[in-house]
């Protein structure tokens, strides 16, 4: 197994997420094997360990590798994966569509369940997110790895594991549609409006108010589908 530098024009969480894929899935990788270090990878790659992380974080989340506290990351057995979309699948533009229909109920939802169930540790995280979506890295790849985040720590507000599980998955396939976003739009315009619809849902899950922070993802999902020219329903 070799790793070489990822081009800095792609989204990189998912390109090197996609490397290791192929290595799993044609056999380059077994079951059971451990994954390099984060500090390997990262130095190999070229890239951050942040990056690293939400890489493998993806893979976690399509199930072809489970974390162990303390020891690592380590392929699983192929009986233990789940579905599986190839990001090439999504170069059609009706799957795209309708994948990122999915975010719709799941994503409204889960805010709403975020608002009720959120504790302080939850809080702080979506905010430790927001807080590096609006830092000095707003303009590069780590302000994208910043907004997954946030989405996964909302995922996670709402005490309900599946919904990290589902929404994680989802977010990463999607990945790709924010560097599409910033490619057509005027990058200031277009990050400072999302920073901000992200605030308006964090507001309305610390009100705890459920309706609130429904409105305000379902507000913030539908722009982010007009921004990449999307028409989507919903109700």
């Amino acid at each position: 197994m070799e790793f070489g530098h990822i081009r800095r024009s792609e989204h990189l969480p998912a390109r090197i997420a996609a490397q290791i894929a192929r290595d799993i899935t044609e056999g380059r990788m077994r079951p059971g094997e451990k994954l390099p270090t984060e500090h390997f990878l990262a130095k190999a790659l070229g890239v951050s360990r942040s990056v690293v992380r939400e890489a493998i974080a993806q893979l976690r989340n399509e199930g072809l590798v489970e974390t162990r506290q303390g020891v690592g990351a380590f392929v699983t057995e192929p009986h233990a994966r789940p579905i599986r979309i190839e990001q090439d699948d999504l170069a059609n533009r009706q799957s795209f569509r309708d994948l990122f229909q999915l975010r719709v109920p799941l994503e409204i939802e889960a805010a709403g369940l975020a608002a009720l169930h959120h504790t302080a540790d939850d809080l702080a995280r979506i905010d430790d997110a927001l807080t590096s979506m609006s830092g000095a890295e707003k303009w590069t790849a780590e302000g994208i790895v910043a907004d997954l985040a946030f989405h996964r720590a909302v995922a996670a507000a709402t005490g309900n594991e599946y919904f990290s599980v589902f929404l994680g998955f989802i977010a990463e396939r999607i990945s790709l549609a924010i560097d599409a976003a910033r490619a057509v739009a005027v990058l200031e315009e277009i990050v400072e409006v999302t920073i901000e619809e992200h605030i308006v849902v964090r507001d309305a899950i610390a009100s705890r108010d459920p309706k609130r922070a429904r409105e305000a993802m379902r507000m913030h999902i539908l722009g982010a589908a007009r921004r990449l020219d999307l028409t989507l329903e919903a109700y």
